[in-house]
């Protein structure tokens, strides 16, 4: 089993993502969590370049990391400057991390335009800086910054820069798709040709995402002997983002049996994919390979049946290798299947053969022909099963509820909602204010109930999606509200469909509330 050593980015080229900055205390968590997925090498970011990625090389010290290694990322000396007076050099060292990555232009459009040099002295920069570095560092990598695009432009002096790198020493050399340009057989032609004339020192891939082709192209590296993988969690990154390690790792390790990580540290990849997510204060990508929340759901009725007999039918792993689950979704293209499944998810007791089951197919049918959508709401179809086999019970019922939504001249919105419930023969009046009218029903129910069901305020109320379902209709359209509450246990999602977008919200607000007396009652 060949031997791959992967490189982690997310701190230095992921933050350059748009709408991602991360605090030193982030990157600081974010490298404790890429340690334990097995990464072998983490770059923290340029000392050089701000004082805050110096306090993060500074206190990443103190943190005992059990697989990576903590690298330093910078450029060639400054052109007209000795390697030991260079600034950059010196951040680089000040560094204390053993491992530095130096960063040099391969192609001749960027010596010329960006340092304004000759294409002759751009090449004893790199070799000069490497051989410094070489006799303070432990490990030197040289990152050949767009070598697939000089390659493109001026073949010979791109394989120049690399072969100066090599001679200097580095010990590894990565040649960088910085474009995201390059199509998979243009990079395995230059590739074939490095190896040819640089024979002897191990080489790595460093690609971007714009031509979306950035895990295709690493993995089509590593078929041609690149031995070092770099990429980012998610593929964070500048533009359209760099390659996806977490596709790339499962890809290396269950498909091509590279030696990457072990088995146990593959299990918290969507682990740590949704902790970077979350760190980063981005939506996790539902559709994303591997670890997104929907890359093994089955919504079709033939898919659910098939893979209840065997999941390999309609599933290329096993979800829970990379810490994934299977999961079963509810829509009108549910059918038997489907529903067994979901009843056996909830722990509902109940036979294929008992009529109710195609009660519960046609309903679900009809609702969503009506507005309903229960993939992100299962809160909504459990109750909806229970009430099917006449085990809902209804804690409180609705006298009434009026919504007040009040603006004057010069002053923000007052919005006031008065709500009469009976809970066990007992009539409770209560009132509430709110941010918006929904916010203001939403406070005046959980007030009346509260005193009877007091566990209502461990409840909250997560997330709230409006979504206009008809068009031509303006203001007067269908709406579908999406609630999602939770409590310290679990989350849970609700739906409501109306012309009436407060009707609708009082539906998926109901659920919530009955579906966590109803999970409560059962515990």
């Amino acid at each position: 089993m060949q031997e791959i050593t992967l490189y982690d980015t997310t701190l230095r080229d992921g933050t350059q993502a748009e709408d991602i900055s991360f605090t030193v205390e982030d990157k600081l968590r974010i490298a404790r969590k890429i340690d334990e997925l097995g990464i072998h090498y983490i770059e923290g970011g340029w000392p050089g370049s701000n004082p805050k990625d110096m306090r993060f090389f500074n206190e990443v010290q103190e943190i005992p990391l059990k697989h990576a290694q903590i690298v330093a990322f910078g450029s060639t000396v400054k052109s007209g400057t000795a390697p030991e007076e260079d600034r950059n050099l010196k951040s680089l060292i000040k560094a204390k991390t053993g491992v530095v990555t130096i960063f040099g232009k391969s192609w001749d459009v960027h010596v010329k335009s960006a340092l304004r040099i000759s294409l002759k002295e751009n090449v004893k920069l790199i070799a000069d800086t490497i051989t410094y570095l070489k006799k303070q560092c432990d490990q030197v990598f040289f990152d050949a910054e767009h070598f697939f695009d000089g390659c493109k432009a001026n073949p010979s002096y791109a394989l120049q820069t690399v072969k100066a790198a090599a001679q200097s020493g580095a010990d590894c050399v990565i040649l960088c798709d910085t474009n995201g340009g390059t199509l998979p057989d243009q990079l395995c032609a230059m590739i074939k040709e490095v190896k040819r004339q640089v024979p002897k020192t191990p080489l790595g891939i460093h690609t971007h995402n714009d031509s979306e082709l950035a895990v295709a192209n690493s993995i089509a590296a590593v078929h041609l002997g690149i031995r070092q993988v770099q990429g980012t969690i998610n593929g964070i990154g500048e533009r359209c983002g760099n390659a996806n390690l977490c596709s790339i790792i499962p890809n290396l390790a269950l498909k091509l049996n590279y030696d990457c990580i072990n088995k146990k540290q593959l299990a918290k990849l969507q682990e740590v994919s949704r902790f970077v997510y979350e760190l980063a204060n981005l939506q996790p990508l539902k559709h994303q390979p591997y670890v997104g929340r929907s890359a093994f759901a089955h919504k079709g009725g033939i898919h659910v049946s098939a893979i209840r007999r065997n999941p390999e039918t309609y599933e290329h792993i096993s979800p829970d290798v990379v810490g994934n689950v299977q999961r079963v979704l509810i829509s009108d293209l549910s059918g038997k299947s489907s529903v067994m499944q979901k009843a056996k998810e909830f722990k509902i007791n109940i036979s294929s053969r008992d009529p109710v089951v195609h009660e519960i197919v046609e309903q679900l049918k009809y609702l969503e022909s009506e507005g309903f959508q229960f993939e992100g709401a299962e809160a909504s179809f459990e109750l909806m099963m229970m009430e099917a086999l006449g085990t809902k019970r209804n804690y409180f019922e609705l006298v009434g509820f009026r919504v007040i939504n009040e603006r004057r001249e010069g002053e923000h919105p007052v919005c006031e909602a008065t709500i009469m419930v009976t809970v066990g023969g007992r009539t409770e009046h209560t009132a509430a204010l709110g941010n918006g009218p929904v916010n203001a029903l939403d406070n005046a129910l959980r007030k009346s109930l509260e005193k009877f069901y007091p566990q209502l305020k461990e409840t909250a109320l997560i997330d709230y999606k409006v979504r206009v379902l008809s068009s031509g209709e303006g203001t007067g359209s269908k709406v579908r509200v999406l609630v999602e509450s939770g409590d310290a246990q679990s989350k849970w999602g609700t739906v409501g469909v109306s012309e009436n977008i407060i009707e609708a919200s009082w539906q998926a607000l109901v659920d919530s509330i009955n579906y966590k007396l109803s999970r409560d009652e059962s515990t």
